[in-house]
């Protein structure tokens, strides 16, 4: 039996209320998912759990508890990436808040979106997966960067550096050179540019520390900056291994980073102009 849907997500929303109070009521996504994982002491094999869409687990988990406390009104539905909490999250008593409340906040969730999808009573025992199983543009961008070739993602990559300001982005590829897929060049300004070294990794999955470590020993006395960008995501130990004081800096691009990249310079994507019912505004007009 799958574990219930309320029980699944209910144990991150607390520590999501009070990472966002803890913050000033708003921040980035990735913080926010970064100080939960903490503040839950979820262990590195854990985080590196992935679901059937090669998702880490336990970030979509967080990302899901989120979607719920929205549905309930305690945060915003900002989708540029910044996570806020409504006049009523602000307000509200995280004392009073338990686990049992949050598992009815959920529950309530999941009830309402199965009316309004006109689906038939949901049993508490079907998975989150199978119940909430949305398919858009970002899971579709995501789909099909995981279907073309490793060499094609690295082209991909390219591409997508060249669209964002970068210069003389060339493909290595070499084997035995530490994983270094390429290199370019960022300028900031006209007196100050960057020599950057990229890895690629096209893959259902999550990146180690182990694997940044070895990417920074690999550009190393070569590079000013390097990147990794990836289909998958990485766990909270390869963050902090990569903004470690004393090292080479290198920068992060998950799965999500990457879509919104995509977004931001329409790469990938047709932009085109759409609508969803507004359910909650009908609900003024039933009584």
């Amino acid at each position: 039996m799958t574990k219930p849907v309320a029980a699944e997500f209910a144990r991150f929303c607390i520590p999501i209320l009070q990472t966002m109070k803890d913050m000033g009521g708003s921040g980035n996504a990735s913080e926010v998912v970064d100080a939960v994982i903490e503040k839950l002491k979820i262990p590195e094999a854990e985080q590196q759990a992935v679901n059937k869409n090669g998702q880490s687990r336990i970030e979509n988990q967080v990302q899901w508890a989120r979607f719920y406390m929205t549905r309930a009104g305690f945060m915003d539905s900002s989708s540029r990436g910044v996570w806020t909490l409504t006049e009523k999250g602000r307000a509200l008593d995280l004392v009073k808040f338990d686990y049992s409340t949050a598992i009815r906040a959920v529950r309530s969730s999941v009830v309402a979106m199965a009316k309004e999808r006109h689906k038939s009573e949901i049993s508490e025992d079907d998975s989150s997966e199978k119940v909430l199983e949305a398919t858009d543009y970002r899971e579709d961008l995501l789909r099909n960067l995981k279907t073309i070739s490793p060499a094609g993602f690295e082209r991909f990559c390219q591409r997508l550096l060249r669209e964002g300001g970068f210069q003389q982005v060339n493909i290595t590829g070499r084997s035995g050179d530490g994983g270094i897929d390429g290199n370019g060049i960022l300028a900031v300004n006209p007196l100050v540019s960057f020599y950057v070294l990229f890895q690629c990794k096209r893959y259902d999955g999550v990146v180690t520390p182990s694997q940044v470590r070895d990417f920074r020993g690999a550009m190393t006395g070569r590079a000013d900056k390097g990147i990794i960008i990836t289909t998958g995501t990485f766990t909270l130990e390869a963050k902090k291994e990569a903004r470690r004081d004393g090292a080479p800096p290198i920068e992060l691009v998950d799965g999500d980073k990457l879509i919104e990249m995509c977004e931001q310079f329409e790469f990938g994507l047709i932009p085109r102009k759409a609508f969803a019912v507004d359910y909650k505004l009908f609900e003024e007009f039933k009584a």
